[in-house]
């Protein structure tokens, strides 16, 4: 589609925030570009797991076939959904994503941040006492 010789987006690659409120999980998909979160989805393209599991890993999976088939019909990207493709190595790196390394690596280097710093929402709770030590 066109208007005045431009090129129209009418579908749009976004993530969909589901899960319950301290445990987010997003959905990869394909919606109109006009609709809210809420709306008709046209189709799932992955998952993404924002928090770490036990592993430290953030899991995510995506189907890049389908993705490099919505992007040759013209849909458009968001820029949550452009920096994870550009993360998984789809993509080029997304601009954002060298300032946020960036500004995480000045962070460091100022003493604010430790890179053993514990995840935000475990913080407050008291530690397990060790099994062996009760004896």
């Amino acid at each position: 589609m066109s208007r005045n010789g431009y090129k129209v987006i009418t579908n749009s690659i976004r993530l969909i925030r589901k899960g319950c409120t301290n445990r987010p999980f997003y959905h990869i998909v394909v919606q109109k570009t006009r609709d809210t979160e809420e709306g008709p989805v046209i189709e799932y393209l992955g998952s993404y797991d924002p928090l770490p599991n036990a592993h430290g890993e953030k899991l995510t999976a995506v189907n890049f076939d389908r993705v490099r088939h919505w992007i040759a019909e013209g849909s458009g990207l968001s820029e949550p959904a452009a920096e994870l493709l550009g993360l998984s190595g789809f993509l080029p790196l997304h601009p954002s994503t060298y300032i946020k390394s960036w500004r995480a690596s000045e962070r460091l280097k100022s003493g604010k941040d430790t890179p053993d710093q514990k995840l935000p929402y475990f913080r407050g709770i008291a530690p397990l006492p060790n099994p062996k030590a009760i004896k």
